[in-house]
């Protein structure tokens, strides 16, 4: 079991990894080892609470299949270890977000001092530009 809040935990059977080879520089081992990794989380068979799932879906949204599986790759590293920890790092860090409730948005209104700021100010452009004369053709 991996903890990710206080509440919840996912079972380590609920994230495959796959090993592919890496691009970029790193000569003939480069063609030899599969360092890169890509982590695929079932969303929806996952036991997460259903607003969390719903949060997660949203926030990875890009990574996220039509079948419901987040897709996370780490290849930054040389080592297959490292990216594994990387790539199991940003899932993490994805559900804890997912987790945290957003906060509930009060409407406010403008205080009547600011309303009355914004008329003052309103007259005194006016004032500028009824001060302002029309250019004539004639010189």
């Amino acid at each position: 079991m991996i903890r990710v809040t206080d509440e919840i935990f996912i079972d380590e059977s609920e994230v495959q990894e796959e090993f592919t080879r890496s691009g970029g520089p790193g000569g003939q081992h480069a063609n030899k080892v599969s360092t890169a990794v890509h982590i695929r989380f079932d969303i929806a068979r996952s036991k997460l609470p259903y607003d969390v799932k719903e949060r997660l879906i949203r926030l990875g949204a890009n990574s996220v299949t039509e079948e419901g599986i987040l897709i996370i790759s780490a290849r930054e590293f040389r080592k297959r270890e490292m990216n594994r920890t990387t790539a199991l790092a940003k899932l993490l860090g994805l559900i804890k977000k997912a987790a945290q409730r957003p906060k509930k948005r009060f409407k406010t209104k403008p205080s009547r001092a600011a309303k009355e700021k914004r008329v003052v100010e309103k007259k005194v452009r006016g004032r500028t530009k009824k001060t302002r004369t029309k250019v004539t053709g004639d010189e």
